[in-house]
């Protein structure tokens, strides 16, 4: 294949899309640069791929599966930052939008310090440093 591979955006079905607008855009500081209702794209910043938010059941059918599952769904996101602070305050804003944490911020066997929070529809992320 001569085109390389690249990811232009990453979808994640919601329940709720209007929460999910709010968590991500107000919460978390994403840019909303398209809102079509049931579908919501975000600018996540320089060099990151887009984030679009869709309704759960739409997604579902879009890709042709079953909307029903719960639990660990294979994939996480990731956000590497630059400081201990940096994942500190981005854990706090999740929480504040309306996330939960999944795993508390604390330093990590590799010498990185790093925790896990969901997102309003059970998302997960990692905020982590190497410092």
């Amino acid at each position: 294949m001569e085109t390389k591979l690249k990811v232009s955006a990453i979808m994640i079905g919601v329940t709720d899309v209007a929460r999910a607008k709010k968590f991500y855009g107000e919460g978390l500081g994403c840019e909303i640069v398209q809102d079509y209702g049931d579908y919501v794209k975000c600018e996540l910043g320089e060099g990151s791929s887009a984030l679009v938010l869709y309704k759960w059941e739409a997604a579902a059918q879009d890709a042709g599966v079953p909307a029903e599952g719960s639990g660990f769904r294979g994939s996480s996101f990731h956000f590497i930052a630059d400081s201990r602070d940096t994942v500190d305050e981005v854990m706090r804003a999740a929480v504040a939008a309306g996330g939960a944490v999944v795993k508390e911020a604390t330093g990590a066997e590799w010498g990185g310090y790093s925790g896990y929070f969901s997102d309003p529809d059970g998302h997960l992320w990692k905020a982590a440093t190497a410092t």
